[in-house]
C-alpha cells in the first residue's frame, strides 16, 4: 500500500513537473516580445532581457536585496494566508447559507468597487507605514475572490453525493472535508491563485506609497534615480516569487485534494 502510494506520488510529481514546457514556452515567447520592444524603444525606455538579469545578479549578491525581497514576501504569503483563512470560512458558510449569500453579495460588490489606492490611502492613515498597512490592503483587496471562490464551489456542489455519503454513515463533519470541500477545488483555487498574485500586486503597490520598505521601496528608489534595469530587476524578482509560492504552495494542496477527480484518468489524459 505504502508503495503504491509513493509510486502515485511519484507519478504526479512527473506530470506536474512535465507540465512546465508549457510555461517555459510562453516565457521564451514573453522575452522575446520584451527583447522586441527594447530594440524598438532603446534602453532608456526599456532595457533588454539580458541588461535586465545583469542586474539581478548584481541583487543577488547583496544581502541588502535579500533583505528586501524577503520582506515583501513575508508580507505577501502573511496577507495571503489571512485572505485564505479569512474569505475561505466566510465563502464556506455563505455557500450553505443561501440567506447569508443574499445579505453579503452587496458588500462584496461594495469591496470589488473600492480600488486599492484608496484602501492604501486609508490604511497609511490607520497604520502608518507598517506591515499592518500591507496586509491590511491585501486581505480587503483579495477577500472578496476568495469568498465568492469558496461560496460558489459550495453552492454548486453535487447533493446526491452528499446524500450518498449520509446513507452510509458518514456524519456532517466527514462529509464536509470529504464531500463537499474537494468539490470546491473547480472555483477556489482559481481564486486563491488570484488572490496570491493580488496579494504580491498590492504589497508591492502600498509598500511604494507607503515608503514601508520591500520591493516597493526599492522601486521608488529606482524610479528616483531613472534606473530602468534595476526597476525591471525588482519586477521581475516580484513574479519569480509569486510564481515560487504558487506552484510550492498552492498546486500541490490542490493536487492532493483533486486526486478524486484524476482517479479515471489515464496517464497523460487530460478530459
Amino acid at each position: 500500500m505504502l508503495h503504491r502510494q509513493f509510486m502515485d506520488r511519484l507519478g504526479r510529481v512527473l506530470e506536474f513537473l512535465w507540465s512546465g514546457w508549457a510555461g517555459a514556452a510562453a516565457l521564451c515567447l514573453f522575452a522575446a516580445a520584451w527583447q522586441a520592444g527594447h530594440e524598438a524603444y532603446g534602453p532608456f525606455i526599456l532595457t533588454s532581457p539580458v541588461e535586465t538579469l545583469r542586474a539581478i545578479g548584481v541583487l543577488a549578491i547583496s544581502q541588502e536585496a535579500w533583505s528586501v525581497a524577503l520582506t515583501t514576501l513575508q508580507r505577501a504569503i502573511t496577507g495571503f494566508l489571512l485572505v485564505t483563512g479569512v474569505g475561505g470560512c466566510l465563502g464556506l458558510v455563505a455557500g450553505y447559507s443561501p440567506a447569508s449569500m443574499r445579505v453579503a453579495s452587496p458588500l462584496v460588490t461594495v469591496l470589488l468597487g473600492v480600488p486599492p489606492i484608496a484602501w492604501i490611502v486609508l490604511a497609511m492613515i490607520w497604520f502608518g507605514g507598517s506591515d499592518a498597512t500591507v496586509r491590511t490592503v491585501i486581505l480587503v483587496a483579495a477577500l472578496p475572490v476568495v469568498f465568492l471562490g469558496a461560496a460558489r464551489g459550495i453552492a454548486t456542489r453535487d447533493r446526491g453525493l452528499d446524500r450518498m455519503a449520509q446513507a452510509f454513515g458518514a456524519g456532517p463533519i466527514r462529509r464536509f472535508f470529504s464531500v463537499g470541500l474537494r468539490q470546491t477545488t473547480t472555483t477556489l483555487f482559481p481564486a486563491l491563485a488570484l488572490a496570491l498574485g493580488t496579494s504580491f500586486k498590492v504589497a508591492v503597490m502600498a509598500e511604494l506609497l507607503a515608503n514601508a520598505g520591500g520591493i516597493g521601496g526599492a522601486l521608488a528608489d529606482a524610479r528616483t534615480n531613472l534606473d530602468i534595469a534595476n526597476a525591471l530587476a525588482w519586477v521581475v524578482i516580484s513574479v519569480v516569487l509569486l510564481i515560487l509560492v504558487e506552484y510550492a504552495l498552492v498546486h500541490p494542496v490542490k493536487g492532493e485534494i483533486d486526486r478524486w477527480r484524476r482517479a479515471a484518468q489515464p496517464w497523460g489524459i487530460k478530459r
